[in-house]
């Protein structure tokens, strides 16, 4: 099998990469180069995609004895990653965008190009697993649960699934994804892995932001809609923050209030009581499923709301127009943009966008 290796010059795409060659697949490995910024440079294990990257991808292609490539997908990623990110704060929603990577960049424009060349599969370093049954490709979650990535990759299509490959989806642990690479002579195997948006490498989210949405004063409410307080940039906030709210009127029982919701049409942002943040339902229309679609009505599921959190037992309706989800146990702090993945056991039913929640607490109470 013709396999294109998606090299993003770590420690799990380098032993992903090796595994695919060892099991006698035609591999090509390739970088994606996602920003036009030349002179950049990974700091630490912030940001990724760098030249620092390519290199050290090249450096284990040709310790493989595989070819390499770069492509460039710098203007892909600026319009279906970047300006998605700053759309949805713009907004008022909080986007996730290692989703939109993975769903545009990683499994579609890299998919596509590598489908048109002829290959048969895209090969990642994702700790995920992939089972072929008599109804077709499941995604699963992977053996070690702390590494388990199925939630990033739930926005995947059972088409994209047909041609993807995770070699690491039964390893047991990354300590011995790092022996491994050790053990075949990568300079990555020591390597950080990378965390934090990777276009904003320095962290500064609320910086980056202002620049490109803008930052205009306006008004902290409570919920009754009561001010209680400025802001200087609604887009600054997000569900579920406590610190940085410069409240000028205390609440009456005297405790902290947290951002409950951002509504950027009015330009305010609404603080309540910890116990406000409490979502009984969450809804969404934009979704996609894993596998075969379910069929319209009610479906016992689990769902995970962030990348490392705990499934929750829930009851999910699923019609025409959406989905709509109400959890055993209200989850905590969710926000419009949020990305909501179903399971059954360990498979990936589907998944997708929260644009409407259901605080479990009312506003009299």
């Amino acid at each position: 099998m013709r396999v294109l290796a998606a090299m993003s010059g770590g420690v799990d795409s380098a032993v992903a990469a090796a595994r695919a060659v060892d099991a006698g697949h035609d591999v090509v490995g390739v970088h994606l180069a996602l920003s036009r910024a030349g002179g950049t440079l990974r700091a630490g294990s912030r940001g990724c995609c760098t030249i620092e990257d390519a290199m050290d991808a090249r450096r284990v292609a040709d310790r493989l004895g595989i070819p390499f490539y770069v492509w460039d997908f710098s203007e892909r990623f600026r319009d279906d990653v970047i300006e998605d990110f700053v759309a949805e704060y713009r907004a008022g929603r909080t986007p996730n965008p290692c989703m939109r990577c993975n769903e545009k960049i990683k499994f579609a424009a890299l998919l596509e190009r590598g489908i048109e060349l002829g290959f048969d599969a895209v090969c990642t370093g994702h700790y995920a697993t992939l089972l072929d049954t008599p109804s077709g490709r499941e995604l699963h979650r992977a053996s070690d649960a702390a590494k388990d990535q199925s939630y990033v990759l739930g926005v995947l299509t059972a088409e994209q699934l047909a041609h993807c490959l995770f070699p690491l989806g039964a390893t047991p642990s990354k300590a011995v994804v790092r022996a491994e690479a050790e053990q075949r002579g990568f300079t990555v195997a020591a390597k950080p892995d990378s965390h934090d948006i990777c276009f904003i490498p320095d962290g500064d989210t609320r910086g980056w932001l202002a620049d490109r949405v803008g930052a205009e004063d306006g008004d902290v409410i409570d919920r009754t809609g009561a001010v209680v307080g400025r802001h200087e940039g609604a887009h600054a906030f997000t569900v579920g923050q406590r610190r940085g709210l410069k409240l000028g009127v205390p609440a009456d029982d005297g405790k902290p209030r947290f951002v409950l919701e951002v509504r950027p049409v009015s330009n305010t942002v609404v603080v309540g009581p910890k116990e406000a943040l409490a979502t009984a339902e969450i809804a969404g229309a934009r979704r996609s499923w894993a596998g075969t679609a379910p069929a319209t009505g009610d479906l016992r599921v689990e769902v995970q709301i962030r990348a490392h959190a705990d499934p929750v037992p829930a009851d999910a309706t699923i019609t025409e127009d959406a989905v709509t989800v109400r959890p055993d146990t209200p989850f905590d702090g969710v926000a419009p943009g949020q990305t909501a993945v179903l399971y059954i056991g360990t498979r990936v039913l589907g998944q997708f966008t929260i644009d409407r929640t259901v605080s479990a607490v009312p506003v009299d109470a």
